[in-house]
C-alpha cells in the first residue's frame, strides 16, 4: 500500500511542514510524524508515490560491461577504517538507510528504511526497515544489523565516523523492524539525514572478523553490485546481483544498469590516457586542460567514436589549493601565510597552462551565490559576526576578501612586494636572495603532491616562491604514501581538495574545527585551532531554516578566507567526459553533474562501435 493511502491529510501537513523547518504554531505539539523522505531545510520535490528521479530513465536498458579507470592503488575491501587504502569500488555493494537525492538539496528518500519517523523538535529518529531487505546470502537486514553498524563505527571507525556522530547519544531496537536514534546535545537538524545515509554492515558477518584490520576478504554486503574478482592494486570488477531487492524501488529506478563494472587502476595520469584511447577502458573523467584541448587529436575522435562532452555540474561547492599545515611552526603566523599566496600566478597559470578554461576559486562553498561570502558582511551574515568581531582580523569587516591578481604576464612584481612587506612583518628579512629569520635560517618547506600532473601547475609556484628567497621543495609520492602522510599531517604544505554539499553541516566540524586537529585521517589538514570558528560551525549546525543557514555558511566562509589556511586553485564548474560511444543516457543530468550509473549500455551504439572501430585505431 503506498504511503499516500496510510497518512491522513493532517499527517501529511505535518511532513510537509517539518520538511519546510518546523511545524506551524497549530501542529506544534503533535508528537511523531511518518514519512517517506527527510529534507533539512525545504520540501521534498517528490511526492509519496513517485516513480522514479527525474534524472533518471525508467527505459534504461540493463546489461552490458563497462570499464572506469582509477588513479592509485588499493589494499582493502574495508573502507571504513582509517588503515590501509581501500578500493574504491567497494561503496556500490552495501546499502544506506536512506539515499541521497541528486537534484534537491540534502535530500534523502528511503532505501533500507520503508518510513521515517521523526518528532517535530528533531531530538530523535527512528527507522522502519523494509522486510524485503536483504543481504547477499539472504540474511534479513535487521535493527540489530543497524545498532551494531553504528556502535562500531563509532568506537571502532575511520575518525570522521565519530565526529559526523557526536551527538548521536544511543540507538535501540523499538520494534520488529524499528530502530531508533536518540539525539544529544544542542539543536542538529541534520542528524537525521546522516544517520539515514549509514551505510549497513552484517554484524553476524564482522563479528567473527576484526573490524579494524584491512582485509582482502570481499565482505558480505547488501548492495546492487558484488565483487566478482579483483587483483591488489590493479583491478576490482563488480556483478551485478540478479533480482536485486532494492532495484525497483524509486529510489534505484533507471539507475546501477551495467552488468559488469570493471576498475583498473592507474598509476599515472599519462598512461591512463593512452589506456582510454588504446579501449583499454571505456569511460574516463577528464581533469587535465591540457588533455582536454590537446590530447584527444586522435581518428577515433575525429571519426565520433569517442565522444566528449561537458556536463554542467550545479553543485559543485569547492576549495582546492595549497593548504599550509599549521603544525609546523613556519605556518602558525597569519602573515606568513597571506604572503605566500601572493606567489601563486593564476592568471599566468591559466593561460599559459590551461588554455584559459578555468575559473579562480575565491569562496571556499563554489561560486554559489547563496552560500559564498561577497562583498562586506551585512544584515543577517554581519548579525553572526558581530559578536566576534574583537577576536577576528579587522579585514573580516572592512574589506572584501579577494585573491591576488596579475595581468597574465608573469610580471607580478606588485604581488611580490605585497608578499615580501607581509613577510617583513612577521620578522623574516632578505639576506643574499635568501629569507631568513631572526637567527638566520632561510625559510624552507617542501610542496607534497600525489600526482606527477601537478608538478606542471606546482613547479612555477615553487620558483616564484624561490624569488622570494624561499627553499620551496616540491615531493611527488605515490598514492599509499601521499595518505599515510596527510593522514598523520607528516607534510608542510600540500594540494587538498575539499568537496562541500549544498546544505553544509556536521562535515564542518571534520573539516575545521579543533576537535578533530589532532586526530589523525581528519579533513582539518591546515590543523585549524580557532574558537570562532568552532562557533560558527555550531551555528551552521543548528540553522533553524535555510535563510540562517546561508547567511551562518557565509560568515563561516569569510572567516575561513580571510585566514589564509589555503592558496585557492581553480575549478571548472563542469565535468569533462570522453567515452566510447556505446553508451545512451538520461536526457536530464542530475545537479550533480556526471553520474555513469544513470548510464547504460546502448545494443544499437555497442555493434555499430565494434565495426567500426578497427578503422579507429
Amino acid at each position: 500500500m503506498s504511503l499516500s493511502r496510510v497518512l491522513s491529510a493532517a499527517a501529511m501537513a505535518v511532513i510537509v511542514a517539518l520538511a519546510a523547518g518546523g511545524p506551524p504554531a497549530a501542529l506544534a505539539q503533535s508528537p511523531v510524524v511518518t514519512s517517506y523522505g527527510f529534507a533539512i531545510h525545504g520540501g521534498l520535490k517528490y511526492g509519496p508515490d513517485f516513480k522514479h528521479y527525474a534524472y533518471a530513465d525508467p527505459k534504461a536498458v540493463k546489461g552490458g560491461d563497462v570499464r572506469f579507470a582509477i588513479l592509485g592503488t588499493f589494499d582493502s575491501f574495508n573502507p571504513y577504517i582509517l588503515r590501509g587504502v581501500p578500493a574504491g569500488a567497494v561503496g556500490l555493494t552495501v546499502e544506506t538507510l536512506m539515499v541521497r537525492s541528486g537534484d534537491e538539496p540534502a535530500t534523502d528518500y528511503c532505501l533500507i528504511c520503508e518510513t521515517i519517523e521523526l518528532p517535530a523538535d528533531r531530538s530523535w529518529v527512528a527507522f522502519n526497515l523494509r522486510p524485503q531487505a536483504r543481504f547477499h546470502d539472504g540474511s534479513p537486514i535487521t535493527p540489530e544489523d543497524v545498532i551494531w553498524t553504528f556502535e562500531t563505527l563509532k568506537t571502532k571507525g575511520h575518525p570522521l565516523y565519530r565526529s559526523y556522530y557526536a551527538d548521536v547519544a544511543k540507538a535501540e531496537k523499538v520494534g520488529e523492524r524499528k530502530v531508533k536514534f536518540t539525539f544529544s546535545g544542542g539543536e542538529n537538524r541534520e542528524l537525521p539525514g546522516i544517520i539515514g545515509e549509514i551505510p549497513v554492515l552484517s554484524r553476524s558477518y564482522w563479528q567473527s572478523r576484526d573490524f579494524e584490520k584491512t582485509t582482502l576478504e570481499p565482505p558480505l554486503g547488501s548492495g546492487p553490485y558484488k565483487i566478482d574478482s579483483f587483483e591488489p592494486g590493479r583491478y576490482v570488477t563488480l556483478k551485478r546481483v540478479p533480482d536485486h531487492w532494492s532495484a525497483n524501488l524509486p529510489v534505484n529506478v533507471g539507475h546501477y544498469n551495467f552488468d559488469t563494472m570493471r576498475f583498473e587502476y592507474f598509476r599515472d595520469q599519462t598512461v591512463m590516457l593512452e589506456a582510454f584511447l588504446a579501449v583499454k577502458y571505456d569511460i574516463r573523467r577528464e581533469n587535465s586542460a591540457k588533455n582536454w584541448a590537446t590530447g584527444y587529436e586522435t581518428p577515433a575522435v575525429a571519426q565520433g567514436l569517442i565522444r566528449r562532452d561537458v556536463i554542467p555540474d550545479k553543485t559543485e561547492h569547492v576549495m582546492q589549493g595549497y593548504v599550509m599545515n599549521m603544525r609546523r611552526p613556519l605556518f602558525k603566523d597569519r602573515r606568513v601565510r597571506e604572503a605566500l599566496g601572493y606567489a601563486f600566478d593564476f592568471e599566468w597559470t591559466n593561460k599559459n597552462l590551461f588554455y584559459g578554461y578555468y575559473t579562480r576559486i575565491g569562496s571556499y562553498f563554489g561560486r554559489d551565490e547563496e552560500l559564498s561570502s561577497r562583498g562586506l558582511p551585512e544584515g543577517a551574515e554581519l548579525a553572526v559576526l558581530e559578536p566576534f568581531r574583537k577576536q577576528l582580523p579587522p579585514e573580516v569587516f572592512t574589506a572584501e576578501y579577494q585573491t591576488p591578481k596579475t595581468d597574465g604576464s608573469g610580471n607580478w612584481r606588485d604581488n611580490q612586494r605585497n608578499a615580501l612587506r607581509l613577510l617583513r612583518e612577521a620578522g623574516w628579512r632578505t639576506d643574499s636572495q635568501r629569507l631568513v629569520n631572526a637567527n638566520g635560517q632561510q625559510m624552507e618547506f617542501e610542496i607534497l603532491l600525489s600526482q606527477p600532473s601537478m608538478e606542471r601547475l606546482t613547479l612555477p609556484f615553487a620558483e616564484n616562491l624561490k624569488r622570494l628567497g624561499i627553499d620551496a621543495r616540491v615531493r611527488t609520492v605515490d598514492a599509499a604514501q601521499y595518505q599515510r602522510r596527510t593522514d598523520e599531517f607528516d607534510f608542510d604544505v600540500t594540494d587538498s581538495l575539499v568537496g562541500q554539499s549544498d546544505s553544509p553541516g556536521n562535515e564542518q566540524r571534520d573539516m575545521w574545527s579543533s576537535a578533530v586537529a589532532d586526530v589523525h585521517g581528519s579533513r582539518n589538514l591546515a590543523g585549524i585551532k580557532d574558537p570562532v570558528v568552532d562557533a560558527l560551525i555550531d551555528l551552521v549546525i543548528a540553522a533553524p531554516d535555510r535563510e540562517s543557514l546561508a547567511a551562518r555558511t557565509r560568515a563561516l566562509d569569510r572567516v575561513l578566507l580571510w585566514g589564509h589556511y589555503f592558496v585557492p586553485h581553480y575549478r571548472l564548474y563542469a565535468d569533462w567526459v570522453a567515452y566510447w560511444d556505446k553508451f545512451s543516457r538520461p536526457k536530464d543530468n542530475p545537479k550533480v553533474g556526471y553520474n555513469p550509473y544513470y548510464w547504460w549500455v546502448d545494443p544499437q551504439k555497442e555493434a555499430a562501435l565494434n565495426q567500426k572501430r578497427g578503422t579507429a585505431r
